[in-house]
């Protein structure tokens, strides 16, 4: 499915459509490369069944390709991976085990798994058939959007970027191929400087789908020939992307698939259109999500949140929100703390919550403050 975007369009100043996975079955573009992979295995080697590592996504498309094709599953997933993946992954017909922090400690659980049992080890991204799997993605791309010039794809351990480059280069070589990493997890701008994989240490981002430490051997070279282009986003561009696909588009997307939305937001005028941007995933855990959005307002100067000292003495908080009430700021929440040693015995000092309306609003409320005789602490 793919949606047209009027808001991305008039950033970007010409046409840009949402490639829609995250409205896939598994809620993402992963069922593509698992059920390619393992409907090509041998009788022989389905009797062994099939084991697996993810942080959810790769997991839930592995459980679901195997239960259509009759093959057992095994998957490993990260202690810290999002609870409504583990559910799903378990629903749709896999053995669950956690292992691990991140990725890469999983994926050498599973490994292990493979070498003791003889289970057929489906890697998320580091193989033929899973890169054939996702490149139909990229076909889908070219058939509805003819007219495309750029497609924006997010890139985890690059297997959806190496598929979806293969693809769109064999039909329409002029077309660019961008991706996107998160600044806390991109291995592939180093890499690609090295000439070879290099690891990065303690990959750190709200994006688990594309918190990947270390490119995979087979989609880099491809990446590396086909790719046009590797951009990083920071955290508050994933957090105010996931909060406009959710406002404006109406998508529910994972912050890794909102990274080619994050990349349009940072710099929109650099891309030559029609632009095409993949929502490769729509799983997110509620709780996640809640902090998500919070963040991205805070990004967007829509929520901003102070300490404040003032004198302790009755009608001395009505007061200040009746000045926060004259700037139209809308309270959210109010904490009011009186008995802390770095108070004065006639101090209190509340810490606010405020719904704003943007980076203006927030220097109006701020000011607004301080003009009232109140000590902004932060």
């Amino acid at each position: 499915m793919m949606e047209g975007s009027r808001h991305l369009s008039g950033l970007v100043g010409s046409p840009v459509h949402l490639k829609c996975e995250n409205l896939q079955r598994t809620g993402s573009f992963k069922l593509r490369g698992a059920y390619v992979r393992i409907a090509g295995l041998s009788a022989e080697e389905r009797s062994r069944g099939v084991v697996a590592a993810s942080a959810g996504n790769h997991a839930q498309g592995v459980a679901l390709a195997s239960s259509l094709l009759g093959v057992r599953s095994t998957v490993f997933m990260p202690v810290g991976a999002p609870l409504p993946k583990v559910a799903a992954t378990r629903e749709y017909g896999a053995e669950v085990r956690m292992r691990g922090q991140v990725v890469d400690d999983t994926l050498a659980a599973a490994r292990e798994y493979a070498r003791e049992t003889g289970a057929v080890f489906i890697h998320p991204f580091d193989h033929p058939d899973i890169i054939a799997g996702q490149g139909t993605l990229g076909l889908e791309i070219v058939e509805q959007c003819p007219e495309v010039r750029s497609v924006v794809v997010g890139i985890g351990g690059g297997g959806l970027a190496a598929g979806v480059a293969v693809a769109v280069k064999a039909v329409r070589p002029d077309i660019r191929v961008i991706g996107v990493q998160a600044e806390g997890a991109a291995a592939y701008p180093p890499s690609l400087a090295a000439g070879r994989p290099v690891s990065v240490e303690a990959p750190s981002t709200m994006a688990d789908g594309i918190k990947v430490g270390r490119p995979g051997e087979v989609p880099f070279k491809i990446i590396g020939d086909l790719v046009d282009e590797v951009r990083t986003v920071s955290e508050d561009a994933l957090s105010s992307a996931v909060l406009l696909c959710l406002e404006r588009a109406k998508m529910v997307v994972e912050p890794a698939g909102a990274s080619p939305v994050a990349a349009l937001l940072s710099d929109p005028r650099s891309f030559e259109g029609p632009v095409v941007a993949v929502l490769s995933g729509g799983n997110v855990d509620p709780l996640l999500l809640q902090r998500i959005l919070r963040h991205g307002m805070a990004a967007a100067g829509r929520y901003l949140s102070l300490r404040l000292r003032l004198t302790d003495r009755p009608g001395a908080l009505a007061t200040l929100l009746g000045v926060l009430s004259v700037v139209d700021a809308n309270v959210l929440d109010v904490g009011h703390v009186r008995t802390v040693p770095r108070l004065k015995i006639t101090e209190a000092e509340v810490e606010l919550h405020l719904e704003t309306k943007g980076p203006e609003h927030c220097a109006e409320v701020g000011a607004a403050l301080r003009r009232a005789g109140y000590q902004v602490i932060e």
